[in-house]
Protein backbone atom coordinates (compact mmCIF):
# COMPACT_ATOMS: atom_id res chain seq x y z
CA UNK A 1 0.00 0.00 0.00
CA UNK A 2 2.78 2.84 0.87
CA UNK A 3 4.68 1.80 -2.47
CA UNK A 4 1.31 2.73 -4.32
CA UNK A 5 1.14 5.70 -2.58
CA UNK A 6 4.50 6.78 -3.48
CA UNK A 7 4.20 5.54 -7.35
CA UNK A 8 1.17 7.77 -7.31
CA UNK A 9 2.43 10.65 -5.88
CA UNK A 10 5.76 10.57 -7.69
CA UNK A 11 3.44 10.22 -10.98
CA UNK A 12 1.61 13.52 -10.30
CA UNK A 13 5.01 15.33 -8.87
CA UNK A 14 6.57 14.30 -12.41
CA UNK A 15 3.97 14.69 -14.66
CA UNK A 16 4.68 11.35 -16.29
CA UNK A 17 1.40 8.46 -16.54
CA UNK A 18 1.89 5.15 -14.37
CA UNK A 19 3.48 3.20 -17.12
CA UNK A 20 6.14 5.44 -17.07
CA UNK A 21 7.23 5.60 -13.74
CA UNK A 22 6.55 1.86 -13.21
CA UNK A 23 9.03 1.70 -16.50
CA UNK A 24 11.43 3.96 -14.74
CA UNK A 25 11.15 1.60 -11.55
CA UNK A 26 11.98 -1.41 -13.37
CA UNK A 27 14.53 -0.36 -15.31
CA UNK A 28 16.84 0.47 -12.02
CA UNK A 29 15.51 -2.16 -9.84
CA UNK A 30 16.52 -4.78 -12.40
CA UNK A 31 20.18 -2.79 -12.58
CA UNK A 32 20.69 -3.14 -8.80
CA UNK A 33 19.73 -6.98 -8.65
CA UNK A 34 16.05 -6.04 -7.13
CA UNK A 35 13.88 -7.84 -9.32
CA UNK A 36 12.51 -10.09 -6.93
CA UNK A 37 11.59 -7.06 -4.91
CA UNK A 38 10.03 -5.08 -7.45
CA UNK A 39 7.85 -8.15 -8.57
CA UNK A 40 6.61 -8.69 -4.60
CA UNK A 41 6.14 -4.27 -4.03
CA UNK A 42 4.69 -3.49 -7.24
CA UNK A 43 0.84 -4.21 -8.15
CA UNK A 44 1.01 -6.60 -11.02
CA UNK A 45 -1.27 -4.76 -13.30
CA UNK A 46 1.07 -2.79 -15.69
CA UNK A 47 4.35 -4.78 -14.95
CA UNK A 48 5.02 -5.64 -18.81
CA UNK A 49 6.46 -2.40 -20.16
CA UNK A 50 4.54 -2.36 -23.96
CA UNK A 51 5.38 -0.13 -26.59
CA UNK A 52 2.19 2.17 -27.82
CA UNK A 53 2.75 3.63 -30.97
CA UNK A 54 0.87 6.89 -30.35
CA UNK A 55 3.05 7.78 -27.75
CA UNK A 56 6.08 7.14 -29.67
CA UNK A 57 5.06 8.85 -32.52
CA UNK A 58 3.94 11.95 -30.59
CA UNK A 59 6.88 12.30 -29.15
CA UNK A 60 8.95 11.53 -31.99
CA UNK A 61 7.14 14.83 -33.55
CA UNK A 62 7.52 16.41 -30.47
CA UNK A 63 11.65 15.65 -30.38
CA UNK A 64 11.59 17.34 -33.98
CA UNK A 65 9.57 20.14 -33.11
CA UNK A 66 11.70 21.20 -30.51
CA UNK A 67 14.98 20.73 -31.97
CA UNK A 68 13.07 22.86 -35.20
CA UNK A 69 12.53 25.77 -32.49
CA UNK A 70 16.79 26.10 -32.56
CA UNK A 71 17.54 25.04 -35.68
CA UNK A 72 15.77 27.16 -37.76
CA UNK A 73 13.25 28.83 -35.31
CA UNK A 74 16.10 30.95 -33.04
CA UNK A 75 18.84 31.31 -34.94
CA UNK A 76 16.42 33.03 -37.66
CA UNK A 77 14.64 34.88 -34.65
CA UNK A 78 18.04 36.14 -33.16
CA UNK A 79 19.91 36.57 -36.36
CA UNK A 80 17.13 39.29 -37.51
CA UNK A 81 17.75 41.31 -34.51
CA UNK A 82 21.32 41.90 -34.41
CA UNK A 83 23.10 44.44 -36.99
CA UNK A 84 24.00 43.17 -40.29
CA UNK A 85 27.97 42.84 -39.54
CA UNK A 86 26.89 40.13 -37.34
CA UNK A 87 24.16 38.13 -38.78
CA UNK A 88 26.43 35.00 -39.88
CA UNK A 89 27.75 35.14 -35.98
CA UNK A 90 24.71 34.79 -34.59
CA UNK A 91 23.62 31.78 -36.97
CA UNK A 92 26.60 30.06 -36.42
CA UNK A 93 26.41 30.49 -32.86
CA UNK A 94 22.80 28.46 -32.71
CA UNK A 95 24.32 25.41 -35.17
CA UNK A 96 27.45 24.60 -33.33
CA UNK A 97 25.32 24.81 -29.56
CA UNK A 98 23.48 22.28 -31.39
CA UNK A 99 26.14 19.57 -32.03
CA UNK A 100 28.36 20.64 -28.47
CA UNK A 101 25.65 20.09 -26.60
CA UNK A 102 24.33 16.76 -28.19
CA UNK A 103 27.84 15.45 -27.88
CA UNK A 104 27.76 16.47 -24.31
CA UNK A 105 24.20 14.92 -23.41
CA UNK A 106 25.52 11.67 -25.29
CA UNK A 107 28.62 11.30 -22.95
CA UNK A 108 27.38 12.28 -19.46
CA UNK A 109 24.71 15.09 -19.71
CA UNK A 110 21.67 12.68 -19.87
CA UNK A 111 23.07 9.89 -17.06
CA UNK A 112 23.86 12.99 -14.72
CA UNK A 113 20.63 14.35 -15.20
CA UNK A 114 18.26 11.37 -14.84
CA UNK A 115 20.28 8.63 -13.68
CA UNK A 116 19.17 7.36 -10.28
CA UNK A 117 22.09 8.90 -8.31
CA UNK A 118 21.06 11.40 -5.45
CA UNK A 119 18.64 14.33 -4.37
CA UNK A 120 21.34 16.81 -6.43
CA UNK A 121 22.67 14.88 -9.10
CA UNK A 122 22.35 11.24 -11.32
CA UNK A 123 24.93 8.94 -11.36
CA UNK A 124 27.02 7.64 -14.13
CA UNK A 125 25.34 4.60 -14.98
CA UNK A 126 23.84 5.51 -18.61
CA UNK A 127 27.30 7.53 -20.20
CA UNK A 128 27.10 7.56 -23.70
CA UNK A 129 23.83 5.77 -23.16
CA UNK A 130 24.81 2.98 -22.10
CA UNK A 131 22.21 0.05 -21.86
CA UNK A 132 19.97 2.25 -23.99
CA UNK A 133 19.03 -0.06 -26.80
CA UNK A 134 16.43 -0.71 -29.93
CA UNK A 135 14.29 -2.40 -27.35
CA UNK A 136 14.97 -0.49 -24.54
CA UNK A 137 11.52 0.98 -23.00
CA UNK A 138 10.94 3.78 -21.14
CA UNK A 139 7.27 3.14 -19.61
CA UNK A 140 5.32 3.30 -23.07
CA UNK A 141 8.05 5.15 -25.38
CA UNK A 142 11.65 3.92 -26.30
CA UNK A 143 14.21 5.38 -24.19
CA UNK A 144 15.84 6.09 -26.81
CA UNK A 145 12.73 8.77 -27.89
CA UNK A 146 12.66 9.82 -24.53
CA UNK A 147 16.75 11.12 -24.25
CA UNK A 148 16.28 12.50 -27.31
CA UNK A 149 14.06 14.33 -26.31
CA UNK A 150 15.31 15.56 -23.44
CA UNK A 151 18.32 16.21 -25.45
CA UNK A 152 16.70 19.19 -27.58
CA UNK A 153 15.64 20.71 -24.55
CA UNK A 154 19.55 20.49 -23.45
CA UNK A 155 20.42 22.18 -26.67
CA UNK A 156 17.92 25.03 -26.85
CA UNK A 157 18.81 26.31 -23.33
CA UNK A 158 22.52 27.46 -23.44
CA UNK A 159 21.24 28.94 -27.32
CA UNK A 160 19.15 31.15 -25.39
CA UNK A 161 21.77 32.64 -23.02
CA UNK A 162 24.00 33.30 -26.26
CA UNK A 163 21.33 36.29 -26.76
CA UNK A 164 22.63 38.11 -23.53
CA UNK A 165 25.97 38.74 -24.64
CA UNK A 166 25.42 38.60 -28.69
CA UNK A 167 27.80 40.32 -31.27
CA UNK A 168 30.68 41.05 -28.70
CA UNK A 169 32.15 37.49 -27.92
CA UNK A 170 34.51 34.95 -29.12
CA UNK A 171 33.19 31.93 -31.01
CA UNK A 172 35.37 29.74 -29.29
CA UNK A 173 34.77 31.44 -25.79
CA UNK A 174 30.93 30.55 -26.41
CA UNK A 175 31.31 26.79 -27.15
CA UNK A 176 33.35 26.15 -23.77
CA UNK A 177 30.96 28.22 -21.56
CA UNK A 178 28.22 25.90 -23.15
CA UNK A 179 29.99 22.92 -22.25
CA UNK A 180 30.91 24.00 -18.46
CA UNK A 181 27.05 25.70 -17.98
CA UNK A 182 25.22 22.82 -19.21
CA UNK A 183 27.41 20.40 -17.29
CA UNK A 184 27.41 22.37 -14.00
CA UNK A 185 24.16 24.02 -14.36
CA UNK A 186 21.77 22.50 -16.75
CA UNK A 187 22.26 19.18 -15.63
CA UNK A 188 21.94 19.18 -12.05
CA UNK A 189 18.65 21.32 -11.80
CA UNK A 190 17.01 19.35 -14.57
CA UNK A 191 17.68 16.69 -11.77
CA UNK A 192 17.14 18.26 -9.43
CA UNK A 193 13.16 18.78 -11.12
CA UNK A 194 12.96 16.00 -13.19
CA UNK A 195 15.04 13.42 -12.56
CA UNK A 196 14.29 12.21 -8.97
CA UNK A 197 15.55 15.74 -7.15
CA UNK A 198 15.24 17.49 -4.44
CA UNK A 199 12.51 19.82 -6.25
CA UNK A 200 10.90 17.38 -7.75
CA UNK A 201 10.40 15.37 -4.43
CA UNK A 202 8.85 18.44 -3.03
CA UNK A 203 6.23 18.51 -5.15
CA UNK A 204 7.42 21.61 -7.55
CA UNK A 205 5.39 22.53 -10.47
CA UNK A 206 6.88 22.64 -13.41
CA UNK A 207 5.86 20.94 -16.55
CA UNK A 208 8.14 21.75 -19.52
CA UNK A 209 11.03 23.85 -18.36
CA UNK A 210 10.02 26.81 -16.18
CA UNK A 211 12.99 26.52 -13.99
CA UNK A 212 15.08 23.90 -15.47
CA UNK A 213 15.01 25.98 -19.01
CA UNK A 214 13.66 29.71 -18.62
CA UNK A 215 14.82 30.89 -15.63
CA UNK A 216 18.45 28.74 -16.19
CA UNK A 217 18.30 30.64 -19.36
CA UNK A 218 17.83 34.41 -18.33
CA UNK A 219 19.44 34.27 -15.33
CA UNK A 220 22.58 33.41 -16.71
CA UNK A 221 22.15 35.78 -19.65
CA UNK A 222 22.00 38.46 -17.22
CA UNK A 223 25.07 37.70 -15.35
CA UNK A 224 26.96 37.31 -18.33
CA UNK A 225 25.94 40.42 -20.37
CA UNK A 226 26.80 42.35 -16.51
CA UNK A 227 30.32 40.85 -16.47
CA UNK A 228 31.31 41.02 -20.33
CA UNK A 229 29.68 44.42 -20.86
CA UNK A 230 27.97 46.60 -23.30
CA UNK A 231 28.42 46.41 -26.98
CA UNK A 232 30.40 49.81 -27.64
CA UNK A 233 27.54 52.48 -28.44
CA UNK A 234 25.21 50.85 -26.50
CA UNK A 235 22.29 53.67 -25.47
CA UNK A 236 24.20 56.35 -27.24
CA UNK A 237 24.54 54.69 -31.20
CA UNK A 238 21.25 53.07 -32.09
CA UNK A 239 20.98 49.68 -32.84
CA UNK A 240 18.11 48.58 -34.76
CA UNK A 241 17.34 44.28 -35.51
CA UNK A 242 18.95 44.26 -38.83
CA UNK A 243 16.15 41.88 -40.56
CA UNK A 244 12.97 42.10 -38.69
CA UNK A 245 11.29 39.53 -42.01
CA UNK A 246 14.31 36.70 -40.64
CA UNK A 247 12.61 37.75 -36.94
CA UNK A 248 9.41 37.40 -37.55
CA UNK A 249 9.64 34.46 -39.53
CA UNK A 250 11.77 32.78 -36.85
CA UNK A 251 8.99 33.67 -34.46
CA UNK A 252 6.53 31.65 -35.96
CA UNK A 253 8.63 28.79 -36.18
CA UNK A 254 9.21 28.89 -32.42
CA UNK A 255 5.16 29.43 -32.07
CA UNK A 256 4.67 25.94 -34.07
CA UNK A 257 7.63 24.10 -32.26
CA UNK A 258 6.39 25.13 -28.75
CA UNK A 259 3.90 22.65 -29.09
CA UNK A 260 6.23 19.52 -29.32
CA UNK A 261 8.22 21.54 -26.30
CA UNK A 262 4.90 21.67 -24.21
CA UNK A 263 2.95 19.25 -25.39
CA UNK A 264 5.21 16.52 -25.62
CA UNK A 265 6.59 16.87 -21.88
CA UNK A 266 3.50 14.75 -21.38
CA UNK A 267 5.22 11.83 -22.58
CA UNK A 268 1.91 10.66 -24.09
CA UNK A 269 -0.47 10.98 -26.62
CA UNK A 270 -3.35 12.14 -24.37
CA UNK A 271 -5.28 14.38 -22.60
CA UNK A 272 -2.88 16.34 -20.83
CA UNK A 273 -0.95 16.61 -24.13
CA UNK A 274 -4.25 18.25 -25.58
CA UNK A 275 -4.32 20.63 -23.09
CA UNK A 276 -0.98 21.59 -22.51
CA UNK A 277 -1.03 22.62 -26.52
CA UNK A 278 -4.12 24.52 -26.06
CA UNK A 279 -2.98 26.47 -23.19
CA UNK A 280 0.13 27.08 -24.84
CA UNK A 281 -1.07 28.39 -27.86
CA UNK A 282 -4.14 31.07 -25.58
CA UNK A 283 -0.70 32.16 -23.61
CA UNK A 284 1.13 33.06 -26.61
CA UNK A 285 -1.62 34.92 -28.08
CA UNK A 286 -2.44 36.68 -24.98
CA UNK A 287 1.36 37.95 -24.38
CA UNK A 288 1.20 38.88 -28.18
CA UNK A 289 -1.71 41.58 -27.44
CA UNK A 290 -0.59 42.44 -23.90
CA UNK A 291 2.56 43.28 -25.07
CA UNK A 292 1.13 45.40 -28.33
CA UNK A 293 -0.88 47.05 -25.35
CA UNK A 294 1.80 48.36 -23.78
CA UNK A 295 3.63 49.76 -26.77
CA UNK A 296 0.93 51.47 -28.13
CA UNK A 297 0.54 53.22 -24.48
CA UNK A 298 4.03 54.03 -24.47
CA UNK A 299 4.96 54.51 -27.92
CA UNK A 300 1.57 55.43 -29.53
CA UNK A 301 1.92 52.32 -31.90
CA UNK A 302 2.58 48.59 -31.59
CA UNK A 303 5.64 47.35 -33.42
CA UNK A 304 6.55 43.80 -35.12
CA UNK A 305 9.11 43.13 -32.92
CA UNK A 306 6.71 44.07 -30.01
CA UNK A 307 4.28 41.31 -31.15
CA UNK A 308 6.72 38.49 -31.72
CA UNK A 309 8.34 39.36 -28.56
CA UNK A 310 5.45 39.33 -26.33
CA UNK A 311 4.72 36.12 -28.24
CA UNK A 312 7.64 34.54 -26.80
CA UNK A 313 7.52 36.33 -23.54
CA UNK A 314 3.94 34.47 -23.25
CA UNK A 315 5.15 30.80 -24.68
CA UNK A 316 7.63 31.20 -21.60
CA UNK A 317 5.77 32.10 -19.04
CA UNK A 318 2.82 28.94 -19.96
CA UNK A 319 5.81 26.53 -20.27
CA UNK A 320 5.90 25.10 -16.13
CA UNK A 321 1.91 25.80 -15.78
CA UNK A 322 0.87 24.16 -18.97
CA UNK A 323 0.21 20.90 -17.45
CA UNK A 324 -1.48 22.02 -14.78
CA UNK A 325 -3.78 25.01 -15.76
CA UNK A 326 -6.38 25.60 -17.53
CA UNK A 327 -8.01 27.86 -20.72
CA UNK A 328 -8.95 30.72 -18.21
CA UNK A 329 -5.86 30.48 -16.22
CA UNK A 330 -3.66 30.46 -19.83
CA UNK A 331 -5.33 34.00 -20.61
CA UNK A 332 -4.65 35.56 -17.74
CA UNK A 333 -1.00 34.45 -17.49
CA UNK A 334 -0.11 35.17 -21.11
CA UNK A 335 -1.98 38.64 -20.53
CA UNK A 336 0.41 39.55 -17.47
CA UNK A 337 3.45 37.67 -18.96
CA UNK A 338 3.16 40.01 -21.68
CA UNK A 339 3.06 43.58 -19.38
CA UNK A 340 5.08 42.52 -16.64
CA UNK A 341 7.59 41.63 -19.57
CA UNK A 342 7.74 44.65 -21.34
CA UNK A 343 7.85 46.97 -18.15
CA UNK A 344 10.89 44.04 -17.41
CA UNK A 345 12.57 44.92 -20.91
CA UNK A 346 11.85 48.88 -20.42
CA UNK A 347 13.66 48.92 -16.74
CA UNK A 348 16.62 46.45 -17.50
CA UNK A 349 17.71 48.73 -20.34
CA UNK A 350 16.89 52.02 -19.79
CA UNK A 351 17.10 51.95 -16.15
CA UNK A 352 19.43 49.76 -15.19
CA UNK A 353 21.34 50.00 -18.32
CA UNK A 354 22.40 46.67 -18.97
CA UNK A 355 22.86 45.55 -22.18
CA UNK A 356 21.34 42.45 -22.30
CA UNK A 357 21.28 42.16 -25.91
CA UNK A 358 18.23 40.04 -27.27
CA UNK A 359 16.31 40.82 -24.34
CA UNK A 360 16.78 36.91 -22.40
CA UNK A 361 16.33 37.84 -18.78
CA UNK A 362 13.56 39.89 -18.86
CA UNK A 363 11.27 37.57 -21.16
CA UNK A 364 12.51 34.10 -20.18
CA UNK A 365 13.99 34.68 -17.03
CA UNK A 366 11.28 36.67 -15.41
CA UNK A 367 8.58 34.94 -17.70
CA UNK A 368 9.46 31.69 -16.04
CA UNK A 369 9.65 33.08 -12.49
CA UNK A 370 6.36 34.38 -13.17
CA UNK A 371 5.08 30.97 -14.78
CA UNK A 372 6.43 28.68 -12.21
CA UNK A 373 4.91 31.15 -9.23
CA UNK A 374 1.24 31.27 -11.35
CA UNK A 375 1.46 27.43 -11.42
CA UNK A 376 1.07 27.45 -7.65
CA UNK A 377 -2.24 29.47 -8.40
CA UNK A 378 -3.75 28.37 -11.37
CA UNK A 379 -3.39 24.63 -10.85
CA UNK A 380 -6.27 24.60 -8.46
CA UNK A 381 -9.29 23.11 -8.82
CA UNK A 382 -11.16 25.69 -7.25
CA UNK A 383 -11.16 28.73 -9.59
CA UNK A 384 -14.14 28.09 -11.84
CA UNK A 385 -13.53 29.22 -15.37
CA UNK A 386 -9.87 29.97 -14.38
CA UNK A 387 -9.30 26.41 -12.64
CA UNK A 388 -6.81 24.23 -13.76
CA UNK A 389 -6.09 19.98 -12.81
CA UNK A 390 -5.70 20.32 -8.99
CA UNK A 391 -3.42 20.12 -6.39
CA UNK A 392 -0.86 16.83 -5.74
CA UNK A 393 -2.62 14.94 -2.58
CA UNK A 394 -2.30 16.71 0.54
CA UNK A 395 -1.15 20.18 -0.89
CA UNK A 396 -3.32 23.75 -0.50
CA UNK A 397 -2.70 26.72 -2.58
CA UNK A 398 -0.46 28.50 0.12
CA UNK A 399 1.46 25.42 0.19
CA UNK A 400 2.09 24.86 -3.22
CA UNK A 401 2.69 28.55 -3.87
CA UNK A 402 6.00 28.11 -1.47
CA UNK A 403 6.94 25.01 -2.86
CA UNK A 404 7.12 26.90 -5.97
CA UNK A 405 8.96 30.11 -4.41
CA UNK A 406 11.39 27.82 -3.36
CA UNK A 407 11.88 26.44 -6.90
CA UNK A 408 12.41 29.98 -8.37
CA UNK A 409 14.62 30.86 -5.46
CA UNK A 410 17.08 28.15 -5.16
CA UNK A 411 17.29 27.97 -9.36
CA UNK A 412 18.01 31.74 -9.41
CA UNK A 413 20.61 31.75 -6.90
CA UNK A 414 22.71 28.63 -7.68
CA UNK A 415 22.60 29.67 -12.10
CA UNK A 416 23.75 32.73 -10.79
CA UNK A 417 26.54 31.88 -9.24
CA UNK A 418 27.76 29.19 -11.49
CA UNK A 419 27.20 31.32 -14.54
CA UNK A 420 29.45 33.97 -12.69
CA UNK A 421 32.52 31.30 -11.70
CA UNK A 422 31.90 29.82 -14.59
CA UNK A 423 32.44 33.21 -17.24
CA UNK A 424 34.96 33.73 -14.67
CA UNK A 425 37.10 30.17 -15.25
CA UNK A 426 36.18 30.82 -19.23
CA UNK A 427 37.76 34.75 -19.43
CA UNK A 428 40.40 33.27 -18.00
CA UNK A 429 41.19 30.71 -20.69
CA UNK A 430 40.11 32.44 -23.92
CA UNK A 431 39.06 35.85 -22.99
CA UNK A 432 35.36 35.81 -23.47
CA UNK A 433 34.86 39.49 -25.41
CA UNK A 434 36.74 40.55 -28.47
CA UNK A 435 38.22 43.56 -29.16
CA UNK A 436 36.87 47.02 -29.93
CA UNK A 437 37.89 47.06 -33.46
CA UNK A 438 36.43 43.47 -33.83
CA UNK A 439 33.34 44.50 -32.61
CA UNK A 440 33.80 47.37 -35.36
CA UNK A 441 34.20 45.53 -37.90
CA UNK A 442 31.81 42.50 -37.32
CA UNK A 443 31.84 39.33 -36.14
CA UNK A 444 31.11 37.87 -39.29
CA UNK A 445 34.15 38.99 -40.72
CA UNK A 446 36.33 38.78 -37.61
CA UNK A 447 35.71 35.09 -36.22
CA UNK A 448 34.24 33.12 -40.05
CA UNK A 449 36.00 35.49 -42.45
CA UNK A 450 32.12 35.45 -44.37
CA UNK A 451 29.48 37.64 -45.02
CA UNK A 452 25.61 37.69 -44.47
CA UNK A 453 24.82 39.17 -47.65
CA UNK A 454 26.70 39.86 -50.84
CA UNK A 455 25.75 43.31 -51.26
Amino acid sequence: MATAILVTAIKKRFCLNQEVIKGIQMRRFMKTGLWALAIGLLPATGLAQELDGADTAWIMTSTALVLFMTIPGLSLFYGGLVRVRNVLSVLMQCFAITCVASIVWLVCGYSLAFGEGNAFIGDLSNVMFAGIQEDTVSGSIPESVFALFQMTFAIITPALIFGGFAERVKFGSVMLFSIFWLLLVYVPITHWVWGGGWLGSMGLLDFAGGTVVHITAGVAALVCAMQIGSRSGFNKTPMPPHNMTMTITGAGMLWVGWFGFNGGSALAANGDAGMAMLVTHISAAAGSISWMMMEKLKFGKPSVLGIVTGMVAGLGTITPASGFVGPGGALVIGLVAGAVCFLATQYIKRVLEIDDSLDVFPVHGVGGMLGTFFAGIFASAGLGVFSGQGYNAGMTMGSQIGVQLIGIISTVVYTAILTFIIVKVVTALTGFRVTEEDETSGLDLVLHDERGYDI
